[in-house]
């Protein structure tokens, strides 16, 4: 046996140390608690762990290697039961045993990667077990997102957010239905396989955010359901909260926020990510319900103080990562760092997504509403990154609601108007004030309904590769690659035209003014060509076609319209002091620079 009388190991779950695996798990009710596990035959009496006080019990074992299979043993009243480690980095399945892993092991050299500031990123969500399927029946593992980062690279994108991979029950899932919140899910290869990825992203100029669940945990599966045998109104024991508060959409699995060791597991968990795996930042799964008990209110005020500590420590720990809420409340409290704010860097903001779907989806152009468009393009809280916004998202092309292309013309997902219209929605996203993100497949207009048990259609990547071009030349341009669309970068914005008729709306967009910064943006929402359409233009000058989403290259569905560089005159027109005659296609987007 090891000297139990050295000094206990720091943090909770099994530990790595110099003189074997120390053993520490929260456990206020138990009477009596053991390590059983692999390397002692799954004996009860062979590792007993002894009280530290206030529910810790702590032991050491010098038997105990990296790789061995654990659980706890607790003892309450007549009871006598075993439960998986809360703590547990690696667990066998999500009702199997815990895995001895130690974090400190991996090979992180050569990793320095700095994730890009906020206004210079562009996201990709993705699905693990979707975006790296072989084919039907297959799930996607992390080793072979690797082989995908490649397409990424490609495309442009800086940054991929992927849908949560902590331990869940069964192969197949979204990941929002967490078991062991430590633990990576088996299926997608475990702890080294993530961090493989990041590795390998990060080689490739790659952040990676990852998508993390808070507002409630399982439900099925559920280790720490009456962790040590303690419950009150047969609720969920020392993690949960056992009244009123407890319930969610996803069952009475709401974690306890006012209860400090419950707020300390939250906050490891959240800088584990950040520190042992090296990721780039933090997705927060709906936090209207971590602070609100029907997810429309603040009546749980301990969750936005959660919120608030474990985000604060991670902008002081981590200033160069980025934390993003789903709250989708247009609350600007989630953003702010003042005495009330949640200190998320950026939310998901319904203000774009719900009224730009539907200026894209709505059949007939006279229903199409351009005044709603200016709104969500202009809408801001106070700085312009600190929005994401999208046409398409995991929770958007599923639960009733499809794939943009699939939305717009359902009989014909990769015709004509889908491509237009889809096309023109994905040109407002990389234009407006906000950090961009599209959804895996939408660069080959991914179509139908997103499902986890089915793989993205990579035959379209090949078969729309000029619609994929077209993506791959917006995100060039809104990170200012060609040095000549800087003000897609900045802060300004200045609604030039929106005409509701045509249902025309034009855009400036700057970083500090000047050439090659001052960006127009026109959108053309409708049906119709227009020809000799005058606007006004910030400065009078030269300005640069950079983009027409209509270019014929793009596709052979596409009219390839007479639009061209300009030259705007010293004429006042939309309160603009220059002005000029455009051209733009049907469903089409054009990018402006001006030179001088």
């Amino acid at each position: 046996m090891p000297d139990q009388t050295t000094a206990p190991l720091g943090g909770m779950g099994a530990l790595v140390g110099p003189g074997g695996i120390g053993f520490r798990v929260w456990a206020p009710h138990a009477e009596a608690v053991s390590v059983i596990g692999s390397f002692n035959e799954w004996d009860a009496e062979a590792l007993p762990l002894a009280a530290e006080g206030n529910g810790y019990w702590y032991g050491l074992s010098d038997s105990a290697a990296v790789g061995d299979e654990y659980r706890f043993q607790l003892t309450a009243g007549d009871s006598s039961f075993s439960r998986v480690d809360p703590y547990a980095a690696q667990v066998t399945n999500s009702i199997g045993n815990g895995v001895i892993y130690d974090h400190a092991a991996f090979d992180w050299d050569g990793d320095a990667f700095t994730c890009p500031p906020n206004n210079e990123l562009v996201i990709y969500e993705m699905h693990v077990g979707t975006y790296a399927s072989t084919g039907e029946g297959d799930v996607g593992d992390l080793h072979g997102m690797v082989d995908r980062l490649d397409h990424l690279v490609a495309l442009g994108v800086n940054a991929i957010q992927i849908m949560p991979v902590a331990e869940f029950a069964g192969d197949y899932s979204w990941g929002y239905n967490p078991a062991h919140i430590f633990a990576v899910e088996s299926a997608y290869g475990g702890p080294d396989a993530l961090k493989a990825l990041v590795k390998a992203a990060h080689a490739k100029g790659l952040a990676v955010i990852q998508d993390v669940v808070y507002n409630h945990f399982g439900p099925s599966d559920l280790n720490l359901w009456q962790f040590d045998g303690w419950s009150e109104n047969d609720k969920g024991g020392i993690y949960f909260y056992n009244d009123w508060r407890s319930a969610t959409p996803w069952g009475d699995t709401r974690p306890d926020y006012g209860r400090g060791e419950v707020r300390q597991f939250i906050h490891d968990n959240a800088l584990m990510w950040l520190s042992a795996f090296h990721l780039d930042g933090l997705r927060y799964d709906m936090t209207p319900y971590m602070r609100s008990v029907d997810g429309s209110g603040t009546d749980l005020p301990e969750g936005w103080s959660l919120m608030r500590w474990v985000n604060s420590d991670v902008r002081a720990r981590y200033p160069d990562k980025i934390l993003i809420a789903e709250d989708l409340h247009s609350k600007p409290e989630v953003t702010s760092t003042g005495e009330e704010g949640a200190c998320f860097h950026a939310q998901w903001d319904a203000q774009f997504v719900h009224p730009v779907r539907e200026a894209l989806i709505v059949a007939s152009d006279e229903w199409r509403s351009t005044d709603e468009a200016v709104q969500a393009i202009a809408y801001s809280y106070g700085d312009a990154f600190a929005r994401v916004i999208y046409t398409e998202s995991h929770d958007e092309v599923a639960n009733g609601k499809a794939r943009v292309p699939q939305e717009i013309d359902p009989g014909d997902p990769t015709g004509y108007y889908a491509q237009k219209r889809s096309t023109l929605g994905a040109g407002l996203v990389f234009t407006s004030p906000g950090i961009p993100m599209i959804f895996q497949g939408q660069e080959f207009l991914e179509g139908g309904w997103f499902s986890d048990d089915v793989p993205v259609t990579w035959a379209q990547d090949k078969e729309f590769r000029g619609i994929v071009r077209l993506y791959r030349d917006m995100i060039g341009l809104r990170l200012n690659r060609g040095g000549r669309t800087a003000g897609l970068t900045g802060q300004g914005l200045r609604i030039i035209h929106n005409n509701d008729q045509v249902n025309l709306i034009a855009f400036q967009r700057w970083r500090d003014h000047g050439v090659n910064d001052d960006v127009v943006v026109i959108a053309n929402l409708s049906a119709a060509p227009l020809s000799n359409y005058r606007i006004g233009f910030p400065s009078a000058g030269s300005w640069q076609l950079m983009l027409d989403s209509d270019f014929a290259l793009y596709s052979p569905q596409f009219n390839g319209s007479d639009s061209r560089d300009i030259e705007a005159s010293d004429d006042d027109y939309d309160g603009m002091s220059a002005s000029a005659d455009i051209t733009v296609g049907p469903y089409s987007i054009l990018i402006y620079s001006w030179q001088g």
